[in-house]
């Protein structure tokens, strides 16, 4: 397998040499959503806002066009408005950027990161592992090898086998880890087990655990994930990047009171289908115009916005 894969490493160490990762993976990250009008357009001022309070309250860095932002629902221009607002807002701030990009098959793939080469902003491209054909762990590993040698960013693997149908254990995770041009990888495994233990505890060098699954992020970081991935960020945010920095620096009371607080708060944003909740509390507070969400996703009912901003309030 190794072989089979062999003669895409050198030319992904050379594309990727110029933008490496690294360190600016580390820290809560807030995977944006996408605040629409009352009319159904992207409201690109309320998003921009948005940017700058979760990194005014302490995130280290934006996603564009994760899961949270409904990017499988928005026009190429609304994803090319999406991108340009957060690279702004990141150029301004001196924050790293972390767009969504990829595709089932490799060639829409390559075409989707491609065009990540006019975003200097961009450290680093999120991909899911191909969704619904289950290539196995060799084809896997093949994709994003032949992947990583055309991205102009570093890669960050989305292991997200409830979506995908394609589970990864620990040692095909370190073997993803071991190509050139693959920085980390978004860990929403549905759970701790086994396999997350063991990948935690033998991570190789340079490869960040990015916690993708909310309810989770505070024992991830107790076993040494760099940072997270989180939608439920959007709110509390400084409680959130105060979990990591307590987990980082040893304050490990501090880090379960708040861990506990912060799971409860991510539970009831989950509770409906992701971002309804979420973005129906924002409405709430007033920080963008409508709840609305698109098809096939439904906005969030009354009580469940309810039961999370009484979450919230109890932070």
């Amino acid at each position: 397998m190794r072989q089979d894969i062999g003669q895409y490493t050198e030319q992904s160490d050379a594309r990727t040499a110029g933008r490496e990762a690294g360190p600016l993976l580390d820290g809560i990250h807030v995977p944006l959503v996408t605040p629409f009008t009352r009319g159904g357009d992207v409201a690109a001022g309320a998003l921009e806002a948005l940017a700058h309070e979760v990194l005014d309250a302490g995130a280290s860095g934006l996603v564009a066009l994760g899961t949270t932002a409904e990017a499988a629902a928005l026009e190429e221009d609304e994803r090319e408005l999406v991108t340009e607002v957060c690279a702004r807002v990141c150029r301004e701030r001196g924050a790293p950027l972390t767009v969504g990009a990829g595709a089932g098959g490799a060639r829409a793939a390559e075409a989707s990161l491609a065009r990540l080469a006019r975003r200097p902003e961009a450290v680093a491209a999120l991909v899911t592992v191909p969704p619904f054909v289950r290539p196995g762990a060799a084809g896997v590993l093949a994709h994003f090898a032949r992947l990583a040698s055309v991205s102009p960013v570093p890669l960050i693997v989305y292991h997200i086998p409830y979506r995908t149908g394609q589970a990864l254990d620990a040692a095909a995770l370190r073997e993803l880890a071991s190509l050139p041009g693959v920085a980390g990888v978004k860990y929403a495994a549905g759970g701790i087990d086994q396999e997350t233990v063991a990948l935690l505890g033998d991570l190789p060098d340079g490869f960040a655990v990015l916690a993708g699954d909310d309810v989770y992020v505070s024992p991830l970081l107790a076993l040494g994930a760099a940072g997270g991935i989180l939608a439920s960020a959007h709110l509390a945010t400084e409680r959130f990047a105060e979990l990591a920095g307590a987990w980082r620096e040893g304050g490990a009371v501090r880090a379960r009171e708040l861990g506990h607080g912060l799971a409860r708060l991510s539970a009831s944003l989950f509770a409906e289908p992701n971002p309804g909740v979420v973005k129906g509390v924002l409405h709430a507070q007033g920080r963008i115009p409508t709840p609305d969400v698109r098809l096939p996703m439904l906005p969030a009912s009354g009580a469940a916005v309810a039961a999370a901003l009484e979450e919230l309030a109890a932070l």
